[in-house]
């Protein structure tokens, strides 16, 4: 009998990309067009580990259940290679798995939230995994063998991970991860009803032609080296990279449409990334806070940070402890983490008010991690002037703060600050 299958090097990988993405939109509603994009490279890109130096995580995060993140899942298990579907699963389970001989499966990490939210404790040795498996020859040292028989083993972690969950996730693996935040459907928003046992065949006929496809561009996939967009570097273009090398070999459309969403995607992480926690401080402490003046009491600060409408800072969990606004110890602890100018962490010192001296900090230990963490201030050449520091009564300091209010530490008041409108 004669097979109808054309030979692999005949295939069209620019509309067999197509009809991935057009399987993915029968049963997914993404919120983006360039989450359509990103996930159907990313199902190409893990038919392609044994030639590539580093793959992406995709994470489908969502505020509320019911949004179609284990969907998406289900439709990603049927178009990848040794797909495995988990929930919860241990460190031990998911190195064995991917050193087991059958080869580098496609993890679908379902429910991470159970893993890495608030009630699921550190679960360190699974971010360890996840961490260090984006990498080609990631491995972790690990005894192995039955009973008293155990012996060390390097084992390795490398392989294509997807992974759903509630809310987000530490911020070492968002970074490592193209992000989809998914949400739920709109009245207006229709798919189609997935049903295992019809559909499941067809994402594998699907599988089985990106499995044909993508094993004639072993060595052009190893070798790329892809053209990034302007501006886009470091773990982001790391991230990407596996994925523009698919779309340039699929050629058409798709390499320009690839490169738009690797940009809308990276735009739109930065934007709602909530793993910038001291970055946010930094620049709230610089643009809200000081706005010129060179020492603050640490009440102070606290008192202008509580009353930021649209910040973090009045609903903190404080190492897990519940909700509750940010204290001067978590403040402390947050900004040890950068450095002043002479590579010292940046700490309270006291501050001289009258006859007492509460601890504070000053701009000059924290302009280091200002010009290096923060983003440019936008008005800062329209406020420089206002925002300078002046000497008024009483060695009163004065700068202009947020709409128009002022930031007043008297020398001779005891109380040290106030904000007056």
């Amino acid at each position: 009998m004669t097979s109808t299958t054309p030979p692999a090097s005949s295939i069209d990988g620019a509309a067999l990309l197509n009809e991935v993405e057009a399987f993915h939109r029968r049963f997914n509603v993404f919120p983006t067009e360039a989450a359509y994009v990103a996930v159907t490279l990313w199902d190409a890109h893990a038919h392609l580990m044994d030639a590539l130096d580093g793959t992406a995580r995709i994470a489908f995060l969502s505020p509320e259940p019911g949004s179609g993140k284990s969907r998406a899942l289900e439709i990603i298990e049927t178009l990848t290679p040794r797909a495995a579907t988990t929930v919860n699963a241990s460190a031990n389970a998911l190195f064995r798995l991917v050193s087991a001989d059958e080869g580098t499966p496609t993890l679908l990490f379902d429910e991470i939230d159970t893993v890495f939210g608030p009630k699921a404790g550190g679960n360190e040795e699974v971010r360890g995994f996840l961490n260090s498996g984006y990498r080609r020859g990631a491995k972790s040292l690990r005894c192995v063998g039955e009973g008293s028989d155990q012996k060390a083993a390097f084992l390795p972690s490398f392989c294509a991970v997807a992974m759903a969950g509630l809310g987000s996730l530490p911020d070492t693996i968002l970074t490592r991860s193209v992000i989809i935040r998914m949400r739920k459907k709109a009245p207006n928003e229709k798919c189609e009803p997935y049903r295992r046992r019809i559909h499941e065949k067809q994402g594998h006929a699907l599988r089985d032609r990106l499995a044909d496809w993508t094993a004639t561009l072993h060595d052009q996939v190893a070798e790329a080296w892809p053209e990034m967009p302007e501006g886009v570097t470091d773990r982001p273009a790391d991230v990407w990279e596996p994925l523009l090398a698919v779309a340039d070999a699929a050629g058409g459309h798709w390499p320009e449409r690839a490169r738009a969403a690797c940009v809308a995607l990276i735009k739109a992480a930065s934007e709602g990334d909530q793993a910038s926690l001291g970055v946010r401080l930094l620049t709230d402490l610089r643009d809200k806070v000081f706005c010129g003046v060179d020492r603050m009491p640490t009440a102070a600060i606290l008192e202008v940070l509580l009353n930021l409408d649209d910040a973090p800072w009045a609903d903190m969990s404080e190492d897990g402890q519940g909700i509750k606004p940010l204290t001067a110890r978590a403040l402390s602890k947050l900004l040890s983490q950068y450095v002043r100018p002479d590579n010292s962490p940046i700490k309270p010192r006291g501050i001289r008010v009258g006859a007492s001296t509460p601890k504070g900090y000053y701009a000059e230990d924290l302009a280091d991690a200002w010009n290096r963490y923060c983003p440019p201030d936008p008005q800062k050449s329209a406020t420089s002037a206002t925002s300078a520091t002046t000497q008024v009564n009483g060695g009163e300091h004065v700068a202009e703060g947020p709409s128009g209010s002022r930031h007043v530490f008297a020398e001779t008041d005891t109380r040290q600050l106030r904000i007056a409108g």
